[in-house]
């Protein structure tokens, strides 16, 4: 495809200036001087810096919350190691126990002795001979009971780490959680304080450059998978924007391009970082439909490309599943899945 006209600023931060020029226009009008349009300006800035750092503590939390779930599964399988061994402890201490039962009432008498009381020495020697070779075996079952009294206390030290580390990962997703909600909560307090006109502008705002978007065309996708991706991906248009969610009633930016991926039956990171990572690298001058498209340094924020310059994406809080120019946000990076 051609190259991509790229765009200094996301389309929520263009509104903005729109906005302010509205709002100015219409201080002009009252007589008001122009300085007065600058509070709700600061506003409008304030909310957006809110909302990118809330993603952040999305993307952060996303990340505890994966980890905590691959955690679980380790700390259960390294429990089920735990009760298997136990078993197999129990089964020799008892295989042990009757044989040494079995040796205590046969009186355990010096085979000497024994041959010499013996009125059949020929049987004698044959019983001496099985004797030997149960002693033998005893040794072995002593020899395996400690190698699996050993294993049984590594595991437990082994789960005992796991439970460490998933209790701190726990906390970790809590701690960004209510990051999260703080700054959502601050960002609807600042809009709230907002008049009805200042909000229905910023609500322009959040929408402008959008409404003369070219359709995304008819360019093929590379894969049969990446089809099936960018057509789970148009199927969540207009689902609104839920943070930690990844679908299918709501999304947020990764579980948008997580759950259209696993649509066509491909396991992507869940998180944006993880999934700046899960193909290759391409020019921006080439993306083709069902790339991924992450933005900042960091890749705090992903979308799909759909074709003729548009990327998918879910964009924040307030903010439902849409189309938005893939240059929104200077720096973008490209993988293909």
């Amino acid at each position: 495809m051609g190259s991509h006209r790229r765009q200094p600023v996301s389309g929520f931060h263009r509104g903005a200036a729109v906005a302010v020029s509205v709002l100015s226009a219409a201080a002009a009008t009252l007589g008001a001087l122009p300085a007065l349009a600058a509070p709700h300006d600061d506003t409008r800035a304030e909310v957006d810096r809110l909302y990118a750092q809330a993603e952040k503590a999305t993307e952060a939390y996303n990340k505890a919350d994966e980890r905590t779930d691959a955690l679980r599964g380790e700390v259960s399988a390294v429990q089920d190691r735990v009760a298997r061994q136990q078993e197999r402890i129990n089964t020799l201490r008892e295989a042990l126990g009757s044989l040494a039962g079995a040796q205590y009432r046969s009186g355990g008498l010096d085979p000497t002795v024994a041959l010499l009381f013996s009125e059949d020495p020929d049987d004698y020697l044959d019983r001496a001979s099985v004797l030997d070779r149960i002693s033998g075996h005893h040794a072995d079952q002593l020899t395996d009971l400690r190698e699996a009294m050993r294993e049984l206390a590594q595991d437990r030290a082994e789960a005992t780490r796991k439970l460490g580390e998933l209790e701190k990962s726990r906390t970790a997703v809590a701690a960004h959680k209510r990051t999260v909600e703080r700054k959502l909560a601050r960002a609807r307090q600042l809009l709230n304080s907002l008049t009805a006109d200042d909000r229905a502008a910023y609500d322009r705002a959040s929408r402008s450059g959008r409404a003369d978007l070219p359709a995304p065309g008819a360019v093929a996708a590379p894969s049969a998978r990446a089809a099936a991706a960018v057509a789970a991906a148009r199927s969540a248009l207009g689902k609104p924007y839920v943070w930690g969610a990844a679908g299918p009633r709501g999304f947020d930016c990764s579980g948008l391009t997580q759950w259209s991926y696993a649509q066509a039956g491909v396991a992507l990171p869940r998180t944006s970082q993880g999934q700046r990572y899960a193909g290759r690298h391409v020019p921006l001058s080439q993306a083709q439909p069902g790339d991924l498209v992450t933005y900042h340094s960091d890749a705090s924020h992903v979308g799909m490309y759909m074709g003729n310059g548009q990327v998918i994406h879910a964009p924040y809080p307030g903010a439902p599943v849409r189309y938005d120019p893939v240059g929104m946000i200077p720096g973008a990076t490209v993988t293909r899945i």
